[in-house]
């Protein structure tokens, strides 16, 4: 006997007995030409083996949870030309192998969540949700706790989204399929047809290209998606020679997303999620796949005193194909003028115009002087935003300094350094700083946005500092400026949906969380508790519980996120579920209160407002510290 962890999945004909009485011979036939035909190839395709069969059910195994995945999906996507439903359950667990044969809580747990499972659908454990690809969180939706047979403790069980015709099971008709197949070969020519007129300048082309999509939306049922080119730019790699210049390579990158990114014709991804690829040498399409962007930039940079090299080149991420590679050698001194050209080209090759006020909005020279600009990359290499580090911080704000001793009027070195006053405030982070600090800082913002009008980080920083002060009216101004600006910025949607919920602005809230987190597809945890709090302001509690539970898995101490969780579930009447979520709060933020609470208001003044903290102290909220210091807790947008 061998113990080892395995992915089970278990398999199961709905129906089959009803079916067997009604019409034997014809039934049987289609299970075996079922299993024969679709289960044990798709098993065996993705790295499986079936290891018990039980006429209408089945049992097997995998080595990875992906797999496991991946075969359960097609196999119920095949089941949609066959006369049969089945219900799926797949665990990761312990198990024993015994001549051939599998034995254990892994495979009972299995069995359980198959035996829960609606027909057509797939029911997963947490373990299986926790060890999948990051890639394939938006798969799994949780249906809540249930209580198994001769399982002590509720399962928590979630759900694989399928498309609704895929996991019908009653698309096995020919008219059907037949319906399908015409609407897919319409599919096929149209979007050559979109493809076209999405890189020509004729305007009665692109209007048939939009009718087309549409066409294509109401035939397939699809859902609209954003059309636009999504781009993701890697870290250009430092061949300086010196590892000390790494951080020009990175500024460089990191001006070349924000250029493309003032351009609302593309959907650009976070600098901070492409970077957090550094140095993983993956094929480029899995990078796109796992960034979802359909092109990728990638490069160079090299610096030698006052000569700079950069390579770059643009890459289809779906095919791998290279679209163009160019070689820029300039003088350090047109950096500017080298972001302007490579952010056009860019542009030129993704949409199908560019309008001549982007282009001479990116052309703008930031500062004339060169060693300001470079402080400035310097700075934002040390600090980067939202790190906890305090000492980074101090040394960022001495390089924003120095840069405005050299040039007074770099808007964009007054943006950062009021940033730094402001963090340090709402977060704590040095422990020294107190209120005028928070001043400090929307003076330099307010400074920033006079010399810049169109500075999106100047007016970021502007939203972050009233709402820090309290004005969260003009704070939500500010932030509907910053994406106004930057519409490709990530943190200043999110402070925008921040924004709106406190002002009621539930949907809309909902709406730009969704943006921020397609744009950041790696973001920290917090973009996950503002999207929760979006959904549950806007009353969408399913949902809102299905993200906030993706986010504790994650990071089971994100307080944020149980004191979301916590309102969620007293709405949907789990009151044991609230007062374990509120237990865990307290264990992880001691000073946490309902005082606090009403003081910060997250949802203003709106009768959503009374409904949480009458829903906290449901869940035995304590309603006051015991005099402890009280943290600036949600604060930061």
């Amino acid at each position: 006997m061998e113990r080892k962890l395995a992915a089970i999945i278990a398999g199961d004909i709905v129906g089959y007995s009803r079916l067997m009485s009604e019409d034997e011979s014809s039934t049987y036939a289609a299970l075996r030409a079922t299993f024969s035909e679709l289960i044990i190839p798709t098993v065996e395709k993705h790295g499986g083996r079936t290891f018990k069969t039980t006429g209408d059910g089945f049992l097997a195994t995998f080595p990875s949870v992906n797999e496991a995945l991946d075969a359960a999906i097609e196999i119920q996507n095949g089941f949609a030309e066959r006369p049969f439903q089945m219900r799926v359950g797949i665990n990761l667990g312990d198990v024993i192998e015994d001549n051939g044969d599998m034995f254990g809580d892994g495979v009972n747990v299995a069995s359980r969540l198959e035996a829960m499972a609606a027909p057509a659908s797939i029911f997963v454990s947490e373990a299986v949700v926790r060890s999948a690809d990051r890639s394939r969180s938006k798969l799994f939706y949780s249906v809540g706790r249930r209580q198994a047979k001769n399982i002590a403790e509720p399962l928590a069980v979630y759900a694989v989204r399928l498309e609704p015709e895929e996991a019908s099971g009653r698309g096995w008709t020919r008219r059907f399929a037949l319906r399908r197949r015409a609407a897919v070969a319409f599919a096929v020519g149209a979007t050559a047809l979109v493809a076209v007129a999405a890189f020509t300048q004729v305007p009665a082309l692109r209007a048939i290209g939009a009718d087309v999509t549409g066409s294509i939306v109401r035939l397939t049922g699809a859902e609209p998606s954003d059309a636009r080119p999504t781009v993701a730019v890697l870290p250009f790699d430092n061949m300086s020679g010196d590892t000390d210049q790494a951080y020009f390579a990175d500024g460089l990158t990191e001006d070349i997303i924000a250029n493309l990114a003032r351009n609302p014709d593309l959907q650009v991804i976070a600098r901070n999620s492409t970077f957090a690829l550094r140095g993983q040498a993956e094929d480029i399409r899995r990078i796109g796949e796992r960034l979802g962007a359909g092109y990728v930039v990638e490069g160079s940079a090299r610096r030698a005193g006052d000569q700079l090299r950069v390579v770059a080149q643009l890459i289809d991420a779906r095919s791998g194909a290279h679209l163009w590679s160019r070689t820029y050698d300039r003088r350090v001194e047109d950096v500017f003028a080298l972001q302007t050209d490579l952010t056009a080209e860019i542009v030129s090759h993704l949409v199908s115009y560019v309008r001549e006020s982007e282009v001479s909005n990116a052309a703008e020279r930031p500062t004339e002087n060169l060693q300001a600009y470079d402080l400035v990359l310097q700075a934002r290499d040390r600090y980067k935003h939202g790190s906890r580090d305090a000492e980074a911080l101090l040394a960022a704000r001495a390089l924003l300094h120095r840069a405005l001793e050299l040039d007074p009027g770099y808007a964009t070195a007054r943006a950062n350094l009021g940033m730094t006053y402001i963090v340090d405030f709402a977060q704590n982070l040095t422990g020294r700083a107190i209120r005028i600090d928070v001043e400090t800082g929307l003076s330099e913002a307010r400074q920033a946005v006079r010399l810049d009008p169109n500075l999106a980080v100047g007016y970021q920083a502007l939203s972050f500092g009233l709402s820090v002060a309290g004005d969260y009216a003009s704070a939500i101004q500010a932030a509907e400026r910053a994406v106004e600006l930057n519409p490709n910025d990530p943190d200043s949607l999110m402070a925008l949906a921040k924004a709106q919920v406190r002002f009621g602005s539930y949907e809309e809230a909902v709406s730009n969380a969704e943006r921020a987190r397609r744009l950041h597809p790696m973001a920290p945890e917090y973009y996950t508790y503002v999207y929760g709090q979006a959904l549950y302001a806007a009353g969408r509690i399913d949902e809102a519980d299905q993200v906030l539970r993706e986010c504790l898995i994650r990071a089971p101490r994100e307080a944020d996120c149980l004191l979301i969780h916590t309102a969620v579930l007293t709405q949907r009447g789990d009151a044991p579920g609230a007062q374990r979520a509120m237990a865990q709060l307290t264990n992880v933020n001691p000073q946490f209160s309902l005082a606090e609470e009403r003081v910060y208001r997250r949802f203003g003044d709106s009768p959503l407002m009374d409904r949480f903290l009458s829903q906290l102290a449901e869940a035995k909220a304590p309603d006051a510290t015991s005099g402890l210091p009280q943290p600036r807790s949600g604060l930061l947008l």
